[in-house]
């Protein structure tokens, strides 16, 4: 366990390294910051998904969850490899192996829904003419950042986690990572680690920084609050009594002496 933080602070920094893994990550991340204050103030009409279901939507109906769903479990992987110490986890009781082989396979799953979903997001969009029509520059630089992130990320799984050899990414980029949180950055970390590893978290770098200006920030407006607000009581209103029927024909008029006449 103490070879691999050795090997890590014996390892050489370029002025390359620090630009990618120090500078770039921290640019994206003050823009990230900053341009969700800027959108939030200057365009808050505009913050919304733009959603297109009106005008097709079946499509949609299979798209949207595929991709949703594989994107919630993508990050929730991300969140438990990157941010946290493969310490914690085997103080938890989970041997590497374990989490290894349980983590190439869900988030392998994971990857697929995401990018089938994704897939036929892009294809709705260019091949249904109104929706084209209606895409913005936001959008067209939106999804071929988002496409190219998650493709490298799960090329870079297979390459070397399904068919290659295996590649304990949570002894480098995770260092590297909870390194630029903790305000002592670790490009040595990351410098070595596979070509695919380092375009995958450039790009994962940039798609941060695009995040305020695109429709990425309706993820900041889930309507979570929906799932805890109360039942809604609706009372049903009083019957009205039946209107009289309307007679048809000649009156009939009753009698004084008890006949009708």
């Amino acid at each position: 366990m103490n070879a691999v933080p050795t090997l890590l602070a014996a390892a050489p920094v370029s002025g390359t390294d620090l630009l990618l893994w120090v500078a770039v990550p921290y640019i994206c991340l003050a823009v990230f910051l900053v341009g969700h204050v800027w959108r939030y103030r200057q365009d808050q009409f505009g913050w919304t998904s733009r959603t297109s279901q009106l005008i097709e939507h079946r499509w949609l109906r299979w798209a949207s969850p595929l991709f949703h769903l594989g994107a919630f479990m993508v990050i929730g992987g991300h969140v438990v490899g990157l941010a946290v110490p493969d310490s914690w986890t085997e103080a938890a009781g989970i041997s590497e192996h374990a989490y290894h082989t349980t983590a190439v396979w869900a988030g392998s799953v994971a990857g697929v829904a995401m990018v089938t979903g994704l897939g036929m997001l892009c294809a709705r969009r260019l091949l249904s003419r109104p929706i084209r029509l209606g895409t913005d520059r936001s959008d067209k630089v939106l999804f071929p950042l988002l496409s190219a992130t998650v493709l490298l990320g799960l090329s870079a799984t297979a390459a070397h986690n399904v068919f290659g050899p295996g590649y304990d990414y949570r002894s480098t980029i995770s260092v590297w990572f909870r390194g630029l949180f903790a305000l002592q950055p670790r490009p040595e970390a990351i410098a070595g680690a596979p070509l695919l590893f380092q375009l995958h978290a450039l790009t994962a770098c940039l798609l941060f920084a695009a995040w305020p200006f695109t429709r990425l920030v309706h993820v900041w407006s889930a309507p979570i609050g929906y799932l805890a607000r109360p039942y809604l009581v609706y009372r049903r209103r009083a019957t009205p009594a039946p209107a009289p029927r309307a007679t048809t024909g000649r009156t009939r008029q009753a009698s004084p002496f008890g006949r009708t006449r």
